[in-house]
């Protein structure tokens, strides 16, 4: 089935999954957009301008093992839309290792990754494979203004900010909601730390006078990306959206998952945070307007002589993460990537090149780099 199609997209019929899609007909690659309702994908579809332009199909499939190993099969990489990840994940990610394809996705779910990174980066890595969970705007553009900052020789710590103005879609809601049960780490002296989970911080915001309200967000995948790095020894990240009233919203909530549903039996707690969210986030927003949808993306690096500073503005934080699938899965396509295994995608595909395409189309600006070493 995927044998003329390197590309399989699943879960297309949601709001990232479509962006996925526009993007591989930019890159004129052919791909299956599949998921578990093909006439939910094909009215998606439909509405991508162009579509026709690009060889693609609509495939119908059951999420378990067996179907998605069949339906990737002579495929080269699986782009994976489905969240919550770690509820969703890992059919698709055996799917993949059996079918012998490469994996992405565009988790935030710290948890997500650890585990990941546990039950199958070995594998991965021995069929010179690539899973690379988390390749999205809110995750990859602040490792890239990370690893900038990094190429000044002596910096160990990194605090990261990433914002950005909108509101979540429906599934990135899901996914918040779900971390919400979790651990959160942030890294310290290369020893996975836990974050007080009802941690809510001002931080100044480059380019404005203003201040924001800022959460550790599930402890990010930067913690994860760099705990292996050994350039850096320690690294806290607090994000969130720009508007005030939802990120005190998003505090509140926190307080009630605390006190009214991790108390409740395990087995309960799933259905208990989908109904909170789905009172949130009930449909798709509009498409994202890149003069109201900005994003910053700020780290600031130290060491015990040197500091450093890079800032990324952006804009389209969802086209950003649809742009950077497609890229991941088009250099797939051509050559291996630069490390097998569990890798972030400046690991996998480097940072400079990452940037570079996120320029080429319009979505950043050029880094602001203040160094003093």
């Amino acid at each position: 089935m995927s044998n003329s199609k390197p590309v399989v997209v699943y879960g297309a019929s949601g709001y990232t999954g479509r962006l996925v899609c526009e993007y591989l007909r930019e890159y004129n690659i052919p791909f299956i957009a599949a998921g578990r309702d093909k006439a939910r994908i094909q009215e998606v579809l439909d509405k991508v301008p162009g579509i026709d332009t690009v060889e693609h199909e609509v495939v119908e499939v059951e999420h378990a093992v067996g179907p998605l190993t069949e339906l990737f099969r002579g495929a080269k990489v699986v782009s994976n839309m489905v969240g919550p990840f770690i509820k969703y994940g890992p059919e698709v990610v055996e799917a993949a290792l059996a079918a012998g394809c490469h994996y992405l996705d565009t988790t935030g779910e710290q948890d997500w990754v650890i585990d990941a990174q546990t039950r199958w980066a070995d594998d991965y890595a021995e069929k010179g494979l690539l899973l690379s969970p988390g390749v999205a705007q809110m995750y990859t553009t602040g490792e890239i203004a990370a690893n900038i900052c990094l190429e000044t020789p002596g910096l160990d710590t990194l605090d990261i900010l990433v914002l950005w103005k909108g509101f979540p879609t429906y599934a990135s809601t899901q996914t918040i909601f779900t971390i919400l049960k979790a651990d959160w780490y942030y890294l310290e002296e290369n020893q996975y730390r836990q974050w007080d989970p009802l941690t809510a911080l001002e931080v100044a915001v480059p380019g404005q006078h203003e201040t924001a309200l800022a959460l550790p967000w599930g402890g990010t995948l930067h913690p994860v990306w760099f705990k292996n790095d050994p350039r850096v020894s320690t690294c806290k990240v607090l994000g969130g959206v720009t508007d005030r009233a939802v990120m005190q919203g998003v505090v509140e909530t926190v307080k009630m998952v605390e006190s009214q549903i991790k108390t409740l039996p395990a087995d309960q707690q799933d259905a208990a945070l989908a109904e909170v969210a789905a009172s949130v986030q009930a449909g798709m927003p509009p498409r994202e307007n890149p003069r109201i949808n900005t994003s910053v993306d700020s780290v600031h690096a130290s060491g015990p002589l040197g500091r450093a500073h890079c800032v990324i503005h952006g804009n389209s934080n969802y086209k950003q993460t649809g742009l950077l699938q497609a890229y991941a899965a088009h250099s797939l396509l051509q050559q291996p990537p630069r490390r097998v295994g569990l890798a972030s995608a400046c690991q996998a595909f480097g940072h400079r090149e990452l940037l570079g395409v996120l320029k080429a189309f319009g979505l950043v600006l050029d880094p602001v780099l203040t160094v003093h070493s």
